[in-house]
């Protein structure tokens, strides 16, 4: 029993016209009308198949395909909310290869013992309002609610507001409680299993992560009658220290990834000495004893470039997480299942964040990835085969069958 390639390829096809963007991709900012008709589209296909639909208070749709025993839910999801001119299968793939599941299923006049729940998360992406995965978030009791409802986008528009006119602001008892697993399909969003010829990603867990703003202070003045050596220049000490930071920080662990994704200088003007220079360090592994020494080693750099420099350095952290390891029965659950339909796969570790790493703070859970082309995801060339999509649907399914057997 497998689900159905031609169905699943015209669901991402329909639902990739939902903030069509000018190049192929999609632009579906969370409550935004391309979000608003992509969720009424996925409530009519549950409806279709006799689901019981429910909404929470933070927007967050459930479809519930009954079981026959009274036992917490199975729970399948993502999000259906994408960046700005982001692709047609981060987050979507998800959900709708959820409700292939539920839809074979459906057809085949199968009930299992549990519930299942098909599951779309409201503002995983953080990009309309921030921080991601907020909604999951609240349920996890990682964030606080009232906080949420008030956080504003670049309108003023707040998050309450946005689901009052959006008429997706449903029920606090309808939130999702507890469930007896939570399984995630996605794409990789890396070049991993593509470079190594792997059909599946088996996800262990979500890395770690610090995120700093650093910002550097110098003395601004006229580009064309300060001397070099009377200089104060923050742009000159950034650059030193990201050059620094370059070369130590390769050397701690071949896992370990930094980026430095905002860059500001001020006042920005082609005649002026800057005055200061701020921009974001981002440095993730799944292991929290190598964040540290990275951590330590930006310190040091820090230290060493101000005493060199002269200028002044300051640094916050942004946000910072811990390692999530997924539940072992629902990983080997997945290994079972994709070595069972006859898939190549690698066990490893996601360097984005997921609604999977709250929801496992709730109930065992697991992820399984499908390759990326070129490893291209947040952009409009994203791109996932229908073929690889389709062998994660299954993995999904067979894993679903293979917990409803084992978990109670």
């Amino acid at each position: 029993m497998n689900c159905e390639l031609k169905r699943l390829q015209q669901s991402i096809l329909k639902f990739s016209h939902f903030g069509k963007s000018e190049n192929g991709g999609v632009t579906r900012l969370t409550l935004t009308q391309p979000d608003v008709d992509a969720r009424t589209q996925l409530i009519q296909m549950m409806e279709e198949i006799n689901l019981r639909v429910s909404i929470d208070d933070l927007g967050n749709i459930y479809g519930t395909y009954e079981g026959k025993e009274d036992l917490p839910p199975i729970i399948l999801g993502s999000h259906g909310d994408s960046v700005e001119k982001g692709g047609n299968f981060d987050g979507i793939l998800g959900i709708l290869g959820a409700y292939e599941v539920v839809k074979v299923l459906h057809e085949n006049q199968i009930r299992l013992r549990h519930p299942i729940v098909v599951a779309d998360f409201t503002n995983e992406e953080g990009v309309r309002f921030g921080p991601a995965m907020f909604c999951s978030g609240v349920l996890a009791g990682v964030y606080e609610e009232q906080k949420i409802f008030f956080t504003k986008d670049r309108k003023g528009i707040t998050f309450q507001s946005a689901l009052e006119q959006s008429g997706f602001n449903g029920l606090v008892e309808n939130r999702l409680k507890d469930g007896t697993a939570y399984l995630e399909l996605h794409i990789e969003q890396g070049p991993v299993l593509e470079a190594l010829n792997k059909n599946i990603g088996v996800v262990e867990g979500i890395v770690g992560m610090n995120c700093l703003e650093i910002i550097v202070r110098g003395q601004s003045n006229h580009a064309g009658t300060t001397p070099m050596q009377m200089r104060k220049d923050p742009l000159m000490a950034a650059t030193h220290l990201i050059d620094r930071l370059n070369d130590f920080l390769r050397k701690v662990d071949e896992e370990l990834v930094f980026t430095i994704g905002q860059f500001d200088i001020f006042p920005n003007l082609h005649t002026v000495i800057p005055d200061q220079v701020k921009f974001t360090f981002d440095v993730r592994h799944k292991s929290e004893d190598i964040i540290k020494k990275a951590m330590t080693i930006v310190e040091q750099e820090i230290n060493n470039v101000e005493e060199k420099t002269g200028c002044a350095i300051f640094r916050r952290v942004l946000w910072e997480r811990e390692t999530v390891i997924f539940d072992n029965s629902i990983v080997d659950s997945v290994e079972t299942s994709t070595t069972a339909l006859g898939y190549s796969y690698k066990r490893m570790y996601s360097g984005a964040g997921h609604d999977a790493q709250f929801l496992a703070k709730m109930m065992p859970t697991g992820m399984i990835f499908v390759p990326s082309k070129e490893g291209k995801s947040h952009c409009e060339e994203e791109y996932t085969s229908i073929d690889s999509c389709t062998n994660g649907v299954n993995v999904l399914l067979q894993t679903v069958l293979d917990l409803d057997k084992k978990l109670n």
